[in-house]
This record gives structure tokens, C-alpha cells and sequence, in this order.
């Protein structure tokens, strides 16, 4: 953390830091805080996608290319079907509340990158983690936003942080055919509503992290809109 801060803080002004990394408390090792921002995900969607995005052959070819001695899954690994992964109780598809160790990595803790490095951080689905990951996102963080929510996202970024998103809405749009097929994976076979069911059974307080974040972005949406209306003198 302390060497994460202290390169971040070292980048020229005005540069943009993008990691797949827990919050980290500048003010720990004497350093100004940055502006924080993230995105939030439909909980078993995020768990859905990252089932398929890890058996992508396009991404496995990478890895093995970069780590040749890394022993290969087998077949029936990557033919396995979300839907049969759940149902057979596959250990990769159990989300155990309060589990601290993943059989696959699968990211399922998707508070934990507000809620910290603290050892409370790491039980997952867990409560306590949820309730520091809110304190997290109401102190710490400019905008939390979705790409569910994306016109919404984007109207409280060039809002809140002028300086990197001026005009981001409308910059979006110009390119969105492109931008919508980048880090997509395509290969991402139905799911049926049972097993979504099962599945969401696990993420309770996940669910209630994550439409803490969306309930937190309306708010900010509609006091720009609010502002927007009196400045035009609307009743």
C-alpha cells in the first residue's frame, strides 16, 4: 500500500491512476489524497461474466504463452456451463458467506474494493465489510457510478470532476459502437432465472452495497438536474 501511494502520488499532476486495487488511506502514510472514483455491477452479473471472461481460449492463450510451465485445464473445464456449474454444486460456483478463500479467484467481493485492506474487509457477503465499504463510498469517493446507468454515470462525472470528464457524455456517444466492443466477451451463453436465484441467495449484503452505490448516484443526478431546472427558472 504504502509503495502503491507513493508512486500514485509521484505521477505528474493531472495523471490518472487506473488498478484493480482495494481503497487505500493516503492520509496513513502522510500523503494528500487523490480524487477517487469507481463503478459498481449488478452483483451475479459480475459473477456471470467473470465465469466466461476466465475460460475466453483469447485470454488462455495469452497466459499460457507468458507462463509455459502452468498446468493446462483440462477440457471440461472450459465447455462447462455456468448453469451446470451452480447446479452441480461445482465448488467454483458455491459463494459461501463469510469465506475468506476462493477454489477459482472469481473477484465476488465486490465491496472490498471500497471497504479496504483491513482483515475485516476479506469475509465475503459479510455485513460488517459492507457497512465500511458505505462509509468508504459516502467519504471518500467523488462518484461511484454503473455502466447499467451509463447516460446517468456520465452526466455526475463531467459534474462532479469537470477537469477529466467535460463533455464525456457526448464524447461517449461519438465513439459508442467502438467502445462497446472493447474487454467484451462475447461467448456468454444464457443463464436461467433459477440458477440467477441461487445464486443472488449468496450476495444479500453485496445487493445492498450495490444499490447503496446506484440510490447514492440518483441522488447526485437529480440535485445537478434539480440545480439545472432552477437555473432555468422551471417551477
Amino acid at each position: 500500500q504504502a509503495a502503491t501511494a507513493g508512486y500514485i502520488y509521484n505521477l505528474d499532476e493531472g495523471s490518472v491512476y487506473i488498478e484493480h486495487i482495494p481503497w487505500i488511506d493516503f492520509n496513513d502514510y502522510n500523503l494528500p489524497k487523490p480524487i477517487f472514483i469507481n463503478l459498481v455491477r449488478d452483483p451475479v452479473e459480475r459473477m456471470i461474466s467473470w465465469y466466461y471472461y476466465v475460460r475466453n481460449s483469447y485470454r488462455n492463450a495469452i497466459f499460457y504463452r507468458n507462463n509455459p510451465l502452468a498446468p493446462l485445464k483440462p477440457t471440461a473445464w472450459f465447455k462447462k456451463s455456468y448453469n451446470d456449474c451452480v447446479r452441480t454444486g461445482d465448488p467454483e460456483c458455491q459463494y459461501v458467506p463469510l469465506a475468506v478463500r476462493d477454489v477459482e479467484g472469481n473477484f465476488k467481493r465486490q465491496s472490498i474494493f471500497f471497504c479496504g485492506h483491513d482483515q475485516d474487509c476479506l469475509p465475503f457477503n459479510s455485513p460488517l465489510a459492507v457497512q465500511i465499504a458505505k462509509r468508504r463510498v459516502e467519504t471518500e469517493y467523488a462518484v461511484v457510478g454503473t455502466w447499467e446507468e451509463t447516460n446517468i454515470t456520465l452526466t455526475v462525472l463531467e459534474h462532479y470532476i469537470p477537469r477529466y470528464f467535460a463533455r464525456a457524455k457526448m464524447i461517449f456517444h461519438m465513439y459508442q459502437k467502438s467502445l462497446q466492443n472493447r474487454n467484451r466477451n462475447n461467448r456468454k451463453p444464457h443463464v436461467d432465472a433459477d440458477v440467477r436465484a441461487m445464486v443472488r441467495r449468496n450476495f444479500t449484503h453485496e445487493y445492498d452495497f450495490y444499490y447503496f452505490c446506484k440510490q447514492r448516484l440518483y441522488m447526485q443526478y437529480i440535485a445537478l438536474k434539480r440545480t439545472e431546472l432552477e437555473r432555468m427558472n422551471f417551477p
